[in-house]
């Protein structure tokens, strides 16, 4: 039995692992619809209103296009969202127009399509138009022009397209603070993904763990997603003080948030090399000297600082001191023949004054906070 059971416990780990992955998933999925309930709702609604608009105020009969082109517009981010709104409302609006125009003097069919077409894009282009506008003009003429118009209302879902542009501006100007809040959520979680991996690579270093230390490195390296969202997070809160006149007031904290971009992209990959560098001391079975553990676990702490004051719309400046207080131990520990070790504490202060820019120091006042390094050890 127990011979049989130890043959069988492959089979139960990878059902195991497959079915934390799938309630991983599950989390996952959940979690991208609540993070989405705001634009899910807004477009719902959109659609409704301008579906109401063109019926009971305009009296339109069966105005499809009203909703289908807010929705169009409104999209699923904030990012650049006034402009696409303007962008797809007039790639939408030539489109019908000239479809509409075409069928009611020419009827529908194949050569009567690719006239739509044709003369939809080279009106869209002729406005300036970008490659939503144009693209748009030619799908909306292609439907138009498949969905022969009803007599009498050759330009009816001409002015549906306008109405749900329309309602689609209206609505992109009404923005939950979700978005104004993501750029501190992400930057805060950035910070806190710096401070996990210095932890684990002191760790590693402290007891040897090849493995252990690659898995780190392995980790570092899949930080990249976490800068992607944070620029994304930073471009959408952006795109939403332009589109929304009613969160002008939190314009500083915004901007603040986008001026940590760049500190905080050259923090995490001064990290990923500081942790190559103790996977390669490691992997050489090079132990590090006095105080280089420390060090790593003191740099920890000061990130965990930043990143507490980012999540509570506090000042990043606060983690300064403790960053100073790194920089200045980078001085006193030991130093060794290796290169392996020696590149180990060079990482550490450049780290260090990547992490000091993170907290509003210039990189001429972050590297002036570092002291000289000591002479090596005779």
């Amino acid at each position: 039995m127990d011979d049989y059971l130890r043959s069988d416990a492959p089979v139960v780990e990878a059902l195991d692992r497959a079915w934390d992955r799938s309630r991983l998933s599950v989390r996952t999925r959940l979690s991208r619809v609540r993070a989405r309930g705001f634009l899910l709702v807004q477009c719902a609604v959109s659609a409704g209103v301008a579906w109401w608009l063109a019926t009971d105020v305009v009296g339109h009969p069966s105005p499809f296009f009203a909703p289908i082109v807010a929705v169009i517009c409104l999209g699923m981010s904030y990012g650049q969202r006034l402009r696409r709104v303007f962008e797809v409302a007039v790639g939408v609006a030539v489109g019908v127009f000239t479809a509409d125009v075409f069928v009611h003097l020419a009827g529908s069919g194949p050569w009567q399509i690719a006239a739509v077409v044709l003369v939809s894009m080279a009106l869209a282009t002729l406005l300036d138009g970008g490659p939503v506008v144009v693209t748009q003009s030619a799908v909306q003429g292609i439907v138009i022009a498949a969905l022969v118009a009803s007599p009498g209302q050759a330009l009816n879902r001409w002015t549906d397209a306008l109405l749900g542009g329309a309602v689609a501006l209206v609505a992109a100007t009404v923005v939950p603070q979700a978005p104004l809040r993501r750029p501190r959520v992400a930057a805060a979680e950035a910070v806190r993904k710096i401070g996990e991996l210095l932890r684990r690579a002191a760790a590693s270093a402290r007891d040897g763990d090849v493995e252990g230390a690659a898995e780190v490195l392995a980790s570092a390296r899949g930080t990249e997603s976490l800068l992607r969202e944070l620029s994304s997070a930073a471009d959408e809160g952006l795109s939403v003080l332009t589109s929304s006149p009613f969160k002008r007031q939190h314009a500083a904290g915004v901007r603040k948030m986008v001026d940590l971009v760049e500190p905080l992209d050259r923090a995490m990959r001064s990290t990923r090399v500081l942790v190559r560098r103790v996977t390669i001391a490691v992997g050489r079975g090079e132990a590090l000297p006095p105080g280089y553990e420390d060090l790593l676990l003191e740099l920890a702490g000061a990130t965990d600082v930043i990143a507490r004051a980012l999540s509570e719309n506090a000042s990043p400046e606060i983690g300064r001191t403790a960053l100073l207080a790194v920089a200045a131990d980078t001085a006193t520990v030991p130093r060794t023949e290796s290169l392996a070790t020696e590149t180990v504490l060079a990482q550490i202060r450049s780290t260090v004054v990547d992490l000091l820019q993170v907290t509003g120091l210039d990189v001429d006042q972050a590297v002036a906070a570092v002291p000289r390094e000591r002479p090596r050890d005779a």
